[in-house]
């Protein structure tokens, strides 16, 4: 019994001095440090994200997979075991590094996007970009109907110069004959890809990386792979028109959606190249406005205006 009554108090004495030292730590918390909490939660929730999204996950698993094996070697002094994972572990910080190379060069890429293009500070930039987005979409819907294939590459953040350099420099306006002419079977560029840069069509003949997904259905030709590699390595947004079976597809972020007409691929592309940009710019000018003065108050339109609210109640009174 006093056994028995002796790990009992042991137990709750261990409770109560982990409870002071929670409650230590609680009270002595700066801002400072729940800043630094927030922003490693933040990179180990997005680390996740993106292992959960790529094939880095699968090769993660097998280096974790690595360490537990070397940890029971040592645990049960396998001597052998362990002398040949420590060899192993030894280079796994360069072998990762290389293993992930792909998954590296995206992460960095995306760290590095800026959301300023230099066309889009005029105010004709837009429309170009539109009309472009309407040419494109007619002519798609031609080669669909004539069984031509295509490979069309929408730039955006990211940029191409690496692969406008694989092809033929041409930087000419958007129109159906152009693109129906690049991609005519048997023309000198018709295999590659076409580059379209702020509404123009920057080059021809290129040649993009081919993904490394293994999963893609057998269904899915050179075409479509080399357009999804692309999306995977860029934010680009890539248009796909089958030789075989003249499907129009639309690959973007190494997810690719399928069997479009010239009117629903014209609608996607606005939403994806001209939509969500304004909304992403709308949604930084109004957190700029927000935080500019957080003691006035601030109302945001659904028009996009703003409306200061204190103004507002004085002319009232």
């Amino acid at each position: 019994m006093k056994w028995k009554a002796f790990k009992v108090s042991g137990v709750f004495n261990a409770i109560y001095a982990t409870l002071n030292q929670i409650i230590y730590a609680v009270s002595h918390i700066r801002v400072f440090d729940i800043l630094d909490i927030l922003i490693i939660a933040y990179i180990i929730y997005k680390a996740i994200s993106f292992l959960r999204e790529s094939r880095a996950g699968q090769l993660v698993k097998g280096i974790v997979v690595l360490f537990v094996v070397y940890a029971i070697a040592d645990w049960w002094n396998l001597a052998t075991v362990q002398w040949m994972l420590s060899k192993v572990m030894n280079s796994v910080l360069l072998a990762a590094v290389i293993i992930f190379q792909p998954e590296l060069r995206r992460i960095l890429e995306n760290v590095g996007k800026t959301k300023f293009s230099r066309d889009r500070f005029f105010d004709d930039g837009e429309s170009v970009i539109s009309e472009s987005i309407d040419k494109i979409g007619k002519a798609a819907g031609f080669m669909s109907e004539k069984r031509i294939g295509a490979l069309i590459v929408f730039e955006r953040t990211t940029q191409l110069g690496e692969i406008v350099n694989t092809g033929t420099h041409i930087d000419a306006a958007v129109s159906v004959s152009i693109v129906n002419n690049i991609f005519f079977p048997k023309s000198p560029l018709h295999d590659g890809a076409m580059i379209i840069r702020n509404g123009r069509v920057l080059a021809a003949g290129c040649i993009l990386p081919l993904t490394q997904n293994d999963t893609l259905s057998s269904q899915l030709g050179t075409r479509h792979r080399a357009a999804i590699g692309m999306s995977e390595n860029s934010d680009a947004v890539v248009l796909v028109v089958s030789e075989e079976t003249g499907i129009i597809s639309i690959v973007v972020g190494g997810k690719i959606t399928r069997n479009y007409n010239s009117v629903t691929a014209i609608a996607e592309l606005r939403r994806l190249l001209i939509a969500d940009e304004n909304t992403e710019k709308q949604n930084t000018f109004v957190s700029i406005i927000k935080n500019i003065n957080p003691f006035k108050k601030r109302k945001i339109n659904d028009d996009g205006t703003i409306e200061n609210i204190e103004d507002k109640e004085r002319t009232d009174e």
